[in-house]
This record gives structure tokens, sequence and C-alpha cells, in this order.
């Protein structure tokens, strides 16, 4: 593993990602828009992370350019604007994308990089922040096989669970799917809890007795506790898996699924509680949609 690496994207999970890679060790420059955000200084100071300006210095040399970003908007702006890895990155280097942004949008990107021999491969995470820390994500990925192997050995650094799903827009096609069951999970979470509520259960008592049978799930088991205790920070924010929400309808075209609908509408009305202070909570917040049932009548 002796490529020249860069990661452009520091967020809640691109963070702790890069940091694996460079804790491998990897040699590996990184770019974030915000340079200042609170939890990248101590990033940089726990880690061999090399932090440039702009993305040109990022990828100017680089081999592979992972990039994990927010909605479609960003991610074509970093990879394909003036300022963006298509005027940048070498000939022949690998763009893998974990964003989840929807095969449409995916195949158009990897056709504008094509054009100026870059590579490109989506790869869609699952596991939130927990997951990214602990470099067991679950790694969904669409594009060519050979670019696949070739980047293999770094997404073993970063995920546990790690599967080649196709050509490019598969692994963004898995991710909706996985969004869809990761969306009802959480719903059949609070409703669990609210009935234990209603039924004068300890909840603590739903997260060990049922994390162990049928009803499993990694919801219940990790994100159960901090619904309990009224830990509402992100692993995963609200607004984007309403985000991944809307792109699932997308895709879904003029065809319906309630169940997704419903999911929609919870994490809507718990996203616009308290002046769109729910937006940037993780999925857990939906819980707090329950206490305002009457949005529903």
């Amino acid at each position: 593993m002796n490529h020249q690496l860069a990661f452009l994207g520091l967020g809640v999970m691109g963070a702790p990602m890069a940091k694996n890679l460079a804790d491998a060790p990897c040699q590996i420059k990184v770019w974030n828009r915000t340079k200042n955000r609170p939890h990248i200084q101590p990033l940089l100071q726990e880690s061999s992370l090399t932090m440039v300006d702009t993305i040109a210095e990022a990828v100017e040399s680089a081999e592979i350019i992972f990039t994990c970003l927010g909605d479609v908007p960003d991610v074509e702006e970093v990879l394909l604007s003036e300022s963006g890895v298509i005027n940048f990155a070498p000939p022949n280097s690998l763009v893998v994308d974990f964003s989840t942004i929807g095969s449409t949008a995916v195949k158009n990107i990897a056709s504008q990089l094509e054009k100026k021999q870059i590579r490109f491969l989506d790869a869609p995470i699952s596991g939130g922040d927990i997951g990214a820390q602990q470099g067991t994500l679950t790694i969904m990925v669409g594009g060519k096989e050979k670019d696949f192997r070739e980047c293999l050995p770094y997404l073993e650094i970063m995920g546990k669970n790690i599967t080649h799903c196709g050509d490019v827009g598969s692994g963004q096609g898995v991710k909706l799917c996985n969004q869809v069951l990761a969306s009802l999970h959480m719903v059949a979470l609070c409703e669990a809890m609210k009935l234990a509520q209603v039924q004068n259960i300890d909840p603590n008592l739903i997260v060990k007795v049922c994390s162990t049978g049928a009803a499993g799930s990694w919801a219940l088991s990790n994100l159960g506790k901090k619904i309990i205790e009224e830990d509402f920070e992100p692993g995963f924010m609200i607004k984007h898996i309403l985000k991944d929400l809307r792109l699932i309808q997308e895709t879904l075209q003029d065809r319906h699924l309630p169940g997704v609908e419903l999911a929609n509408q919870l994490f809507q009305v718990s996203a616009e509680l308290n002046e769109g202070e729910g937006y940037n909570q993780g999925a857990q917040g939906m819980i707090n949609a329950y206490q305002n049932l009457e949005n529903f009548n």
C-alpha cells in the first residue's frame, strides 16, 4: 500500500476515516471546505494527516482520491468545478466517492471524469460515526472490478464489510435500499420505546432483551440507549437521512413505498422542531416527532 492518497471532506464520517488511513500508516493529504471546524485541529494533532488549503494541492500528485461529502451539488462542486478534482488530478488517478447521491448523479460524474482519464468508483457507506471511528463500515462499491481491487486494501482499513456490487451506480443502488431499512428500523425503534412507556416498562429492557432476538437491529443496539438518555448528538444527521429519502423517492418516480413515506414524514417533523434544530440532530431524534403526533391528525 504505497499509493499517494488524498481525502476531501472531513465531516463526522470523513474525519475518522481519514485518520484510520493515516494511522495505517498511509501517505495522505486532506482538505476540508471549512478548516476551523472544532474537531479538525485535534484530528491533525492526533494523526499524521497533512492539511492543505486547496483541492489542487491535495490531489495534484494523488493516485487515489477519496471524497466524503454531502449532497449532489457538494460532490459536483468538489469533483467537477473549475477548482475541482477534474482539473488537477493526474491522468489515471482513481476517485472513490463515499457520499450517498444516487446512481444518476454518479454516472454523470463518472462520465465527466472519464473524459479527463480519471477513473471513478461510487462507494457509499453505512455504519454511522461509530463504524467510521472503529473502521467497521459497510462499503458498497460500484465501478470496474480492476479499480475495486486496486483500492480494496485501503477500503479494508476503513470498513469491515466491503462488497463490489457491479458497475458504476450499483453501490448507490444498494445504499438506497440500505437506507429504506435504516429509516424503517428507526420508526420501529421509536414506536417500541413509546409502547414501553405506555406500559410503564423500563426502556432499557427493550434494548437488553429485544437486541438478542429476531427483532434485533443496529439501530436498537446502538441508538436505543441514546434515545433513553435523550442524547441526540449526531452520528448520522437527520438532514442527511432526509436527503437519502429524497433520493429514494426520486428513484421510485411515480411509485410509492408507504413505509418510506411514513419515515420521511416523521423525520421531517423532528427536523423542524425548535426552529429547525432537529435537522442537525442524529437520526435517533425521530423520537421527538412522537411528542407532536397532533401534527399527523
